[in-house]
């Protein structure tokens, strides 16, 4: 298995199939964009690669702020689906607890849908706690 930071265009293009499992929303010339886009924020992008295939990829920022201090923050997190229970989403986790290590960061956070219990398992399994609620309110 090799994992990277994904940096061409055609290397973020190549990871939409994966992302979209996560992400139906998205289309492909609007996610290298956004990419694109966030990554001026400190948004990177990193792709587990089987052969010369994306399998499991994550969106991730390193940040600080007052409750957490410097931290990695885990935006999008997803195996494709045909190729769950290989380990795969296990070894990109522990790729981003390194890369937070790397990077002084003391803790890592991520938040899941409710709806998502299966990913609430394997975080469970990986050492992760629920450490509270994340409210959203849609503004027009």
């Amino acid at each position: 298995m090799n994992i990277h930071l994904v940096t061409t265009d055609e290397a973020i293009r190549a990871c939409f199939p994966v992302m979209r499992e996560l992400r139906p929303h998205l289309d492909v010339g609007g996610f290298v964009a956004q990419v694109r886009d966030m990554s001026t924020c400190g948004y990177r992008l990193a792709a587990l690669l089987s052969g010369t295939q994306p399998v499991a990829v994550a969106g991730f920022r390193i940040a600080e702020n007052l409750a957490w201090g410097r931290h990695l923050y885990v935006d999008d997190l997803v195996t494709a689906a045909a190729q769950r229970s290989q380990g795969h989403g296990a070894a990109l986790l522990r790729w981003l607890r390194e890369h937070a290590r790397k990077h002084q960061c003391r803790q890592l956070h991520l938040d899941s849908g409710m709806q998502r219990v299966d990913a609430h398992r394997f975080y469970a399994r990986e050492g992760m706690t629920k450490a509270g609620y994340h409210f959203v309110q849609q503004l027009e």
